[in-house]
Protein backbone atom coordinates (compact mmCIF):
# COMPACT_ATOMS: atom_id res chain seq x y z
CA UNK A 1 0.00 0.00 0.00
CA UNK A 2 1.69 3.21 -1.04
CA UNK A 3 1.67 6.41 1.38
CA UNK A 4 -1.08 8.75 1.37
CA UNK A 5 0.12 12.39 1.08
CA UNK A 6 -1.14 12.85 4.93
CA UNK A 7 1.76 10.40 6.10
CA UNK A 8 3.92 11.89 3.30
CA UNK A 9 3.60 15.70 5.16
CA UNK A 10 3.97 13.99 8.23
CA UNK A 11 7.29 12.24 7.31
CA UNK A 12 8.11 15.53 6.09
CA UNK A 13 7.45 17.83 9.06
CA UNK A 14 9.20 15.44 11.74
CA UNK A 15 12.64 15.28 9.05
CA UNK A 16 11.95 19.43 9.25
CA UNK A 17 11.80 19.54 13.42
CA UNK A 18 15.05 17.59 13.47
CA UNK A 19 16.70 20.22 11.12
CA UNK A 20 18.53 23.41 12.50
CA UNK A 21 15.64 26.23 12.69
CA UNK A 22 16.26 28.90 9.85
CA UNK A 23 16.53 32.18 11.45
CA UNK A 24 14.45 34.24 9.71
CA UNK A 25 11.30 32.39 7.88
CA UNK A 26 11.88 34.59 4.95
CA UNK A 27 15.55 33.47 4.22
CA UNK A 28 15.92 31.04 1.42
CA UNK A 29 15.52 27.37 2.22
CA UNK A 30 18.42 25.79 2.44
CA UNK A 31 19.56 23.18 -0.44
CA UNK A 32 18.44 20.26 1.97
CA UNK A 33 14.95 21.90 2.79
CA UNK A 34 14.80 22.33 -0.82
CA UNK A 35 15.87 18.78 -1.81
CA UNK A 36 13.67 17.23 1.03
CA UNK A 37 11.14 19.50 -0.34
CA UNK A 38 11.40 17.93 -4.02
CA UNK A 39 11.96 14.89 -3.17
CA UNK A 40 8.31 14.50 -1.61
CA UNK A 41 6.43 16.41 -3.65
CA UNK A 42 7.71 14.32 -6.60
CA UNK A 43 6.96 11.40 -4.23
CA UNK A 44 3.12 12.11 -3.59
CA UNK A 45 2.65 13.24 -7.73
CA UNK A 46 4.53 10.14 -9.36
CA UNK A 47 4.76 7.08 -7.87
CA UNK A 48 6.72 4.38 -10.30
CA UNK A 49 5.43 1.15 -7.93
CA UNK A 50 3.56 1.43 -4.90
CA UNK A 51 6.82 -0.87 -3.29
CA UNK A 52 9.18 1.83 -4.18
CA UNK A 53 7.19 4.68 -2.45
CA UNK A 54 6.98 2.82 0.31
CA UNK A 55 10.60 1.96 0.56
CA UNK A 56 11.15 5.94 0.19
CA UNK A 57 8.38 6.39 2.92
CA UNK A 58 10.37 3.88 5.14
CA UNK A 59 14.03 5.48 4.62
CA UNK A 60 12.46 9.25 5.39
CA UNK A 61 11.01 7.41 8.92
CA UNK A 62 14.31 5.87 9.56
CA UNK A 63 16.05 9.12 8.70
CA UNK A 64 13.78 10.68 11.46
CA UNK A 65 14.46 8.73 14.00
CA UNK A 66 18.72 8.70 13.10
CA UNK A 67 18.13 12.64 13.46
CA UNK A 68 16.32 12.39 16.84
CA UNK A 69 18.58 10.36 18.41
CA UNK A 70 21.52 12.27 17.07
CA UNK A 71 20.32 15.25 18.78
CA UNK A 72 19.52 13.95 21.41
CA UNK A 73 23.00 12.24 22.12
CA UNK A 74 24.41 15.59 21.37
CA UNK A 75 22.14 17.16 23.94
CA UNK A 76 23.30 14.47 26.42
CA UNK A 77 27.23 14.98 26.06
CA UNK A 78 27.01 18.26 26.41
CA UNK A 79 24.91 17.97 29.64
CA UNK A 80 26.97 15.65 30.86
CA UNK A 81 30.51 16.59 29.52
CA UNK A 82 30.13 20.61 30.19
CA UNK A 83 34.15 21.12 29.93
CA UNK A 84 33.92 19.84 26.26
CA UNK A 85 33.89 23.35 24.40
CA UNK A 86 37.06 24.79 27.41
CA UNK A 87 40.34 25.30 26.79
CA UNK A 88 42.71 22.89 29.11
CA UNK A 89 43.64 25.94 31.43
CA UNK A 90 40.19 27.03 32.06
CA UNK A 91 39.14 22.83 32.68
CA UNK A 92 41.91 23.09 35.32
CA UNK A 93 41.38 25.90 37.13
CA UNK A 94 37.31 25.11 37.28
CA UNK A 95 38.56 21.24 38.70
CA UNK A 96 40.62 22.68 40.81
CA UNK A 97 37.69 25.10 42.37
CA UNK A 98 35.33 22.12 42.55
CA UNK A 99 37.74 20.26 45.23
CA UNK A 100 37.98 23.87 46.67
CA UNK A 101 41.39 25.16 45.79
CA UNK A 102 42.13 28.14 43.81
CA UNK A 103 44.76 28.15 41.18
CA UNK A 104 47.86 30.59 42.35
CA UNK A 105 48.32 33.57 40.36
CA UNK A 106 50.85 33.05 37.25
CA UNK A 107 53.44 36.28 36.65
CA UNK A 108 55.02 36.17 33.63
CA UNK A 109 55.10 36.81 29.88
CA UNK A 110 53.86 39.78 29.80
CA UNK A 111 50.53 38.96 31.67
CA UNK A 112 48.71 39.06 34.45
CA UNK A 113 46.03 36.82 35.66
CA UNK A 114 43.96 37.41 38.25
Amino acid sequence: MAPSAAQLRSIYRSLLRELPPRPILRSPRTPLHTRLRETISTSSTTTPSAAASEAEAARGVQLAHYLRSQRKYVTLLERYNPGMGMDEEERIRLTARRVGMDLPVEYGLGRNKA
